[in-house]
């Protein structure tokens, strides 16, 4: 059961949240176990940097528990080209979100738990936290085939995966997150973690897929709300505290100054996307026109998500070399990204001869780029 706190309680954890980090340096201790009401990717993922970074974790350990509405997550060194169907994303309103740990990319939903785990740099070990979740889950149906396995995930029957897990580890702070898969909705998932992109060459850290299963498939008895508080309620007799769940608003600056800052950092595209590792697409194409086929080749290399060096090879006879030079011309420096490269061409069918034919080749030639981003 979730609680909300006494008054003394949140006044406690208001002084905690809100110390500058030297103020309670030496002062705080034990363990506290907080859930987000919050739903929101960016808000939650900008909870776990608050903490990590304005925490004193020395004397303190912190459980912090939050689920998102439809996201894709990625890691902090991952490639979103290459992990997940972003024209998918964008036709369902999936929001994608690049996190500071490593690992690989995730599907969320309500249907998944998500679990953060903080304690200082010296006492990180997360072998032992995924162990806490499966005596949890194992206390509360001792039925359930639940292990870890030597990759720090947890499998159900020995072969499905219900949870993956990422880390960060600071200079005296680290946290350890992994996910729980209860009811999530698998064929989102496995639509959204498909790429269509072809030819992308990076040395981005890559995912490994897995066959999943929700837990809720196991057992339909089971809620999202008992898994939460078996695993509180098990984390709390491990760290000898209080069973108790503080509820907390994860765009409350006076609980969390500066926050919404981190929040709205988390959104830009300068971090989604820009942060990919620099990478390239040599990629073929064809485009059907009346009642020819034409080859495109096209080569790009792309650096902090921007179009560094771009190539269009096809037959000079198809478009006028001078307005294929433009294009690309044009594209070179533009952010790999369809809006950005819809009103890019749009701005130069403008100074497009006004021929019709013409026309309609070169809008089948951009149609074409864009759906390689």
């Amino acid at each position: 059961m979730v609680l909300q706190s006494s008054l003394k309680n949140c006044l406690q954890l208001s002084c905690i949240l809100r110390t500058p980090k030297a103020g309670f340096r030496s002062t705080t201790s034990g363990s506290l176990i907080i859930q987000s009401t919050s739903n929101d990717v960016y808000q939650n993922l900008a909870v776990e940097d608050w903490i990590h970074d304005h925490m004193n974790l020395e004397n303190r350990q912190v459980l912090f528990l939050w689920r998102n509405s439809p996201a894709v997550v990625i890691g902090r060194h991952q490639n979103p080209w290459q992990e997940c169907n972003l024209r998918l994303l964008r036709q369902k309103n999936i929001k994608l979100a690049r996190r500071r740990s490593g690992g690989g990319t995730v599907y969320h939903d309500l249907g998944n738990i998500n679990l953060t785990f903080f304690t200082s740099r010296k006492k990180y070990e997360r072998m032992e936290n995924l162990k806490l979740v499966v005596k949890a889950l194992k206390a509360l149906r001792p039925e359930l085939d639940v292990r870890v396995t030597d990759r720090y995930d947890i499998l159900l029957d020995r072969h499905y995966k219900i949870s993956g897990t990422a880390a960060k580890l600071g200079r005296t702070s680290a946290y350890h997150h992994c996910t729980l898969l209860c009811n999530a909705d698998k064929f989102v998932l496995s639509s959204v973690l498909k790429s269509p992109y072809k030819g992308i060459k990076s040395n981005a850290t890559p995912s490994v897929p897995a066959s999943v299963k929700n837990l809720f498939e196991e057992d339909p008895s089971l809620t999202s709300e008992m898994l939460l508080d078996a695993i509180a309620e098990e984390y709390a007799t491990q760290h000898q505290t209080d069973h108790h769940i503080t509820l907390i608003n994860p765009a409350d600056e006076t609980v969390l100054p500066g926050i919404n800052n981190k929040t709205k950092e988390l959104q830009t595209w300068e971090w989604v996307y820009g942060k990919t590792p620099k990478f390239s697409v040599s990629t073929c194409f064809n485009m059907v026109y009346k009642d020819s086929v034409l080859d495109v080749k096209v080569d790009m290399d792309v650096k902090h998500g921007r179009i560094e060096v771009c190539n269009i090879d096809l037959p000079e006879q198809w478009l006028p070399p001078a307005l294929s030079s433009e294009l690309v011309k044009s594209l070179t420096g533009s952010k790999f990204c369809p809006n950005e490269i819809t009103t890019l061409v749009t701005t130069l069918l403008r100074v497009c001869p006004q021929d019709e034919e013409l026309q309609s080749r070169w809008n089948l030639l951009c149609e074409n780029m864009i759906m390689l981003m």
